[in-house]
C-alpha cells in the first residue's frame, strides 16, 4: 500500500545546524488487521530512530508493528553487484554488443560468454550496460516500510515526523551607513539551502535561532522495531506569528508555502529596519594582542614596536533579534553609487544589545610604537616610557582615534605619567582619545611602574 496515494501535506522546522524537523499528513487506506504501507520520496539523511507515526483518524486502535528503511538504491554500482555471476549486455562506444556472465566490476567490467572466453572492459568504454530486470530490494528513491495494525477500516489522515540532515538556513545582512556615517539601514535576508535529495512541495516554514544542543548518534540504516505513541520530537507552535520566543531560541515563521528542491537554495526577506542610529570609530590597538599574566615579561625587547593599523568600527544597536549570520556594508560614494566598505560576521544577538563591527583598516591612518625608555630602578620593578605616534592623512577631515594600550608585563602597574587623558577599560587596558587634525601628527607618550613581590 502506497502512502504517496495523496499529496502530502508538509511543514519544516529549520535548525541553523545543518538539521530539520519535517511534518507530513498524508492519507492512506487501511484495513482492518494487519497493513504494509510504503512511504517513499523520504530523505536519504532522515534519522530513522526519530521517525513517529500515528492516525489522526483511530490513534489508539492504530499503531506501527514493525518499520524498515530501504536505502539500497537503483544505481549503476548496486545493480552491478546485485548481477554478479548473472548475465548482463554491455554496448562500449564503438557500438559492440559483449553479452556473459558477470564476474567483477571494480576497476573494469568483467564478462564470461557462452563459450567461456572472459571479457575484461574499462567502465569508460561501457557506454551502456543492460539488465533484465530491477533486482527485487532495489528502489528508485529511499523509502519507509510499515507493518501497520489498524483496528478501523478506510481512509486514515496520518501525521508522520522526523529529523533530517542535508538542510541549512542562514542569515545574511546588508547594511547602508548614511553619508554623516549617523545612521544606518539594514535589510535582513534568510537562506535556506537543501543539499539532500528531497523535494518540500509547499511547505509551510519555520526557522530557529539558537545553539540547539544534539546527543551524538550512531544511526542504523535498516532496522526493525516496535513502534509506540511515545513522545514525539516537540513541534513547532501553531500560532501564527512571524518571530517568537520559542525557550531559549527564537523562532521565525515564514508567511507563505515555499517549495524546496534538491540540491537548490532559495532568499527570503525577513527582517528590515530603517534610519537605526550608528556610530563609527577608529580603533588604534598598538600593543597588540593581551593572552594574560602568567610571570613578569622583564625582557626589555618585548612588546611591539614600528608601524600599526588604525582599524574602522561600526556600532549599532540591534532593534529586533537577529540571527547569527554574515552582514555587508555600504556606503554611497560621491556619485550615488553603493560600495562596500566592511563584511563581518555576527554572533546570535538579542533585541536592544549592541553590535561592534570590523570594516577593515582606513587607509590614511597610522600608527607607530616605539619604545623610549626603560629601566629596572630593583629586581622587582619595570619602569617603561611608550610613544605612540598618530599620523592622519586625511586632507580635510579630524579624526577621533580610540588608543587601546594592554599593560602587558604584570598585573601590579600604576601610571606614573602621561601626555593624554586616558581611561582604565580593565585590568590590563588603558585607552587614550586624541583628536588628531588633517594632516598632522599627534604624540602620546606615557611612564608606566610594573612591581611584583620579591623573591625570598
Amino acid at each position: 500500500m502506497d502512502g504517496n496515494a495523496f499529496k502530502p501535506r508538509i511543514a519544516l522546522t529549520i535548525y541553523n545546524r545543518g538539521t530539520a524537523l519535517v511534518r507530513e499528513k498524508r492519507i492512506v487506506s487501511l484495513k482492518k488487521g494487519v497493513n504494509i504501507v510504503t512511504i517513499r520520496e523520504v530523505p536519504s539523511s532522515i534519522e530513522t530512530t526519530s521517525v513517529h507515526f500515528q492516525s489522526l483518524l483511530d490513534p489508539v486502535g492504530t499503531r506501527v508493528l514493525e518499520q524498515r528503511y530501504t536505502y539500497d538504491l537503483a544505481d549503476t554500482d548496486a545493480l552491478l553487484r546485485r548481477y554478479l555471476g548473472k548475465t548482463v549486455t554491455v554496448t562500449t562506444r564503438d557500438g559492440v554488443r559483449h553479452k556473459g556472465k558477470l564476474l567483477g566490476y571494480f576497476g573494469g567490467i568483467t564478462l564470461q560468454d557462452e563459450g567461456g572466453h572472459v571479457i575484461a572492459l574499462s567502465r569508460d568504454a561501457a557506454d551502456y550496460i543492460e539488465f533484465p530486470a530491477l533486482p527485487e530490494g532495489l528502489s528508485e528513491k529511499p523509502g519507509l516500510i510499515w507493518q501497520v495494525w489498524a483496528e478501523k477500516s478506510g481512509d486514515h489522515e496520518i501525521e508522520l515526523s522526523y529529523l533530517t540532515g542535508g538542510i541549512n538556513w542562514q542569515a545574511d545582512y546588508t547594511a547602508l551607513i548614511n553619508e554623516d556615517e549617523t545612521a544606518l539601514d539594514l535589510e535582513g535576508w534568510v537562506t535556506i539551502e537543501n543539499s539532500g535529495d528531497a523535494t518540500y512541495d509547499d511547505a509551510a516554514i519555520k526557522l530557529v535561532a539558537g545553539d540547539i544542543s544534539r546527543a551524538p548518534k550512531k544511526q542504523s540504516k535498516v532496522m526493525a522495531m516496535e513502534v509506540t505513541r511515545g513522545a514525539t520530537p516537540a513541534p513547532a507552535p501553531e500560532e501564527p506569528v512571524e518571530e517568537q520566543e520559542l525557550l531559549g531560541y527564537h523562532l521565525y515563521k515564514v508567511p507563505r508555502p515555499v517549495t524546496i528542491r534538491p540540491r537548490e537554495s532559495i532568499q527570503l526577506d525577513f527582517v528590515s529596519l530603517t534610519g537605526s542610529q550608528a556610530d563609527m570609530s577608529f580603533l588604534c590597538e598598538p600593543g597588540g594582542v593581551f593572552t594574560g599574566y602568567r610571570y613578569p615579561l622583564t625582557n626589555r625587547e618585548s612588546g611591539i614596536r614600528g608601524k600599526v593599523p588604525v582599524s574602522m568600527k561600526l556600532e549599532f544597536k540591534a532593534e529586533t533579534a537577529l540571527p547569527a549570520g554574515r552582514i555587508r556594508v555600504y556606503k554611497r560614494d560621491a556619485d550615488g553609487t553603493a560600495i562596500l566598505v566592511g563584511e563581518s560576521r555576527i554572533g546570535h544577538t538579542p533585541e536592544g544589545e549592541n553590535l561592534k563591527l570590523h570594516l577593515g583598516n582606513a587607509f590614511d591612518l597610522i600608527g607607530e610604537r616605539s619604545q623610549i625608555d626603560f629601566k629596572m630602578p630593583a629586581s622587582n620593578v619595570i619602569e617603561e616610557t611608550i610613544e605612540i605616534r598618530l599620523r592622519n592623512r586625511k586632507e580635510n577631515q579630524a579624526v577621533g582615534i580610540n588608543v587601546r594600550e594592554r599593560l602587558f608585563r604584570w598585573s601590579n602597574w600604576t601610571i606614573l605619567k602621561a601626555s593624554d587623558d586616558w581611561e582604565k577599560l580593565d585590568a590590563a587596558t588603558i585607552e587614550f582619545r586624541p583628536k588628531v587634525e588633517p594632516g598632522t601628527e599627534h604624540i602620546i607618550t606615557y611612564t608606566v611602574r610594573y612591581r611584583w613581590p620579591k623573591r625570598k
